[in-house]
């Protein structure tokens, strides 16, 4: 009993004696004060104060810092003074870079970019793929000059690098592998050498993070998908169309994917290769996700016969789909015995689909031998 209570009391003690400096620890990284040379400068520069404080408040309390040679810079490039401060709202941590850094990094996207124009609309999008680490350097040289050993041309390699930074902060070798892999994958599946280049633009450009991916997983999927008989051509449209985000499935997720879709569709492997080629996200949807889909469509009136025929309707949110039949109805279209391509495509296309529809009902329809009706 005695050695249990000194025990409890040695705990406390020590606890005691901790708590303090914990506090300490907390308060002084809590009080440390904001640096008021540079809330002067972002205030003249008109940087709301109170965003960058809310988001980004340690960049404040930081030194050094280098406000004006950052500022020099976006200016010497052609930026204005708003979008001086929408990018110093954006990234303020693009006052911690050193001069000498920031010029390195203006010569180097100089070099993929037109004109300051183009350079000064990367900045202002992505300020935080130019405002990049100066470690970073050499691998993004050595990246530029491999994409430009594939003749891309500079928008693509400008896009690349700005919407997917992290592909040219990484060993070059590690894109090259994968740029390798994509180049073989299309002409084993029988993709002409000729149009090469022109598909491996569009597959980058429409999905960047490709190169991030581990190129066994491109050839792992594509297998399985082999397995499951699909042909060489048939692989080689699911690549093109699913932008290359094949390379972020697995497997057992496709495979469970498949399954859910054949039993709902209650249709043959064949049938449900069909189905997969008209709509190939559908291979990325999750089991969950598609019940839940499946289930606001049947819940709607629609039947599994008329999303067989247009199973694209699956790539629509539940919401998204609700609220297009309820629009379609409210002018007399009825998605129940109707075709179900009215509620596909983007926002704009359905509009445009909605709006016919709305003038069919407002226009009358004008009948030559009809009586006129007139007051007596």
């Amino acid at each position: 009993m005695l050695r249990l209570v000194t025990t409890s009391i040695c705990l406390y003690c020590q606890r005691a004696q901790v708590t303090p400096l914990l506090l300490q620890r907390t308060c002084s990284s809590v009080t440390q004060e904001e640096n008021p040379l540079v809330i002067d400068a972002l205030y003249d520069l008109s940087v709301d104060i109170s965003k960058v404080r809310k988001l980004k408040g340690w960049v404040l309390r930081q030194k050094p810092v280098y406000v004006n040679e950052t500022v020099t810079l976006l200016r010497d490039i052609g930026a204005n003074e708003t979008v001086i401060a929408r990018v110093l709202e954006l990234h303020p941590e693009a006052i911690l870079c050193k001069p000498e850094q920031m010029e390195l990094q203006k010569q180097l996207w100089m070099s993929v970019c037109a004109n300051n124009k183009d350079l000064v609309g990367i900045v202002e999008k992505f300020p935080a793929s130019f405002f990049t680490s100066s470690s970073n350097h050499d691998n993004q040289k050595a990246n530029i000059e491999y994409f430009q050993t594939l003749h891309l041309n500079k928008r693509i390699i400008s896009k690349l690098m700005a919407s997917a930074p992290q592909s040219f902060s990484r060993p070059m070798k590690q894109n090259q592998e994968m740029i390798q892999t994509l180049q073989k994958t299309f002409l084993d599946l029988g993709g002409n050498e000729d149009n090469m280049k022109v598909w491996l633009q569009k597959l980058l450009t429409q999905n960047p993070y490709v190169l991030l991916k581990p190129s066994d997983a491109l050839c792992d999927n594509l297998t399985f998908l082999h397995n499951r008989g699909f042909t060489s051509g048939e692989l080689l449209h699911l690549l093109s169309k699913l932008r290359g985000f094949v390379t972020e499935l697995n497997p057992e997720s496709m495979r469970l994917t498949l399954s859910y879709s054949q039993e709902m569709f209650r249709c043959t492997e064949d049938e449900l290769r069909r189905i997969v080629l008209q709509c190939p996200a559908l291979l990325y949807y999750s089991v969950p996700i598609l019940a839940d889909r499946f289930k606001g469509l049947l819940s709607a009136g629609v039947s599994v016969e008329q999303i067989t025929e247009t199973p694209t309707v699956l790539e629509l949110t539940t919401q998204i789909v609700q609220f297009r039949i309820l629009k379609l109805r409210s002018y007399g279209y009825d998605v129940c015995s109707g075709s179900l391509d009215v509620l596909n495509g983007t926002k704009k296309d359905f509009e445009m689909s909605y709006g016919k529809l709305r003038l069919r009902r407002e226009r009358p329809i004008f009948n030559p031998v009809a009586p006129l009706r007139t007051e007596d």
